[in-house]
């Protein structure tokens, strides 16, 4: 692997195509690690799930517009969550049109587990790699989330709580869609040895 400081060519373009072609295995990569911590749910339930986990404040038309789903779809899809005791969904106060839809202590932990096992599974593949090589990773990330956004997990190794909805990042419901949408992507490409 190439370290960023010795890269010879670090134009707009040059650095744009290495994103295009490097960010997608790692997606397909993540998405494949998921699939197992699904939990008997349907993708677009997984997908929504995620969604209104990392958008607290979406409502059905949200999640439907995320999951390119009709409105319809997306009831039965959320009235699927809340049978399985995954979310809650109640009438909203100001209107009764729209629904408050939340997250579960259960589908969190769901959720939990799912990136947990996730970032372990991360580990392990980068656990070859020099210090150095990880913190050139770390740093580059660092960079790409202030660029696109971040979906903002917590640090398994320092806490299991959520982050407070209110310190998302400005991008942050792009990269839930961005992240939800990788996930329902078909299969990966074969992965180049290492």
């Amino acid at each position: 692997m190439q370290l960023l400081s010795q890269a010879t060519n670090s134009s707009v373009h040059a650095v744009a195509h290495e994103v295009v072609i490097g960010v997608p295995p790692v997606i397909w990569f993540i998405r494949e690690q998921m699939r197992p911590h699904r939990k008997g749910l349907s993708l677009p339930q997984f997908r929504a799930l995620v969604l209104i986990d990392r958008n607290p404040e979406a409502s059905l038309s949200d999640i439907a517009e995320q999951c390119s789903a009709s409105l319809p779809t997306t009831s039965r899809l959320i009235a699927g969550l809340v049978a399985k005791g995954l979310v809650t969904r109640k009438g909203c106060s100001d209107d009764r049109r729209q629904l408050e839809l939340a997250i579960t202590r259960l589908g969190r932990d769901m959720l939990d587990t799912a990136w947990a096992a996730v970032q372990k599974r991360v580990e392990e593949e980068l656990q070859p790699l020099t210090d150095v090589q990880r913190k050139t990773i770390h740093n580059a990330m660092r960079l790409l989330q202030g660029v696109f956004g971040s979906l903002e997990l917590p640090d398994r190794q320092n806490s299991r709580e959520f982050p407070d909805s209110a310190k998302n990042h400005k991008n942050h419901k792009e990269a839930s869609r961005v992240f939800a949408a990788a996930a329902s992507k078909s299969k990966p490409l074969t992965r180049a040895s290492k």
